[in-house]
């Protein structure tokens, strides 16, 4: 039995819209890391506000952060991979 590989160009539109939705993913983390820095800032001069609130939300606008890096970086990675099957 023969089977045939499918034809990688045919992925490409497909694969670019992954690009495409991996940008948008990083663009909406790095929103979320910059929302929670601010409000962070804000709690910081706020006298009613948790101690630990601070930390906790730099911790994850941090977290956020390194995702954002990490989506754009696959997304490079799968464009490069689109790239080379021309």
């Amino acid at each position: 039995m023969v089977t045939e590989s499918p034809d990688v160009t045919s992925y490409e539109p497909e694969l670019l819209d992954h690009v495409g939705s991996l940008r948008s993913d990083a663009a909406l983390m790095e929103e979320y890391a910059r929302r929670l820095r601010a409000t962070a800032a804000t709690l910081d001069g706020c006298p009613a506000g948790p101690e630990w609130s601070r930390p906790v939300l730099e911790r994850q606008a941090d977290a956020c952060g390194t995702a954002a890096e990490q989506l754009r970086s696959a997304a490079e990675a799968l464009l490069a991979h689109t790239r080379a099957g021309d």
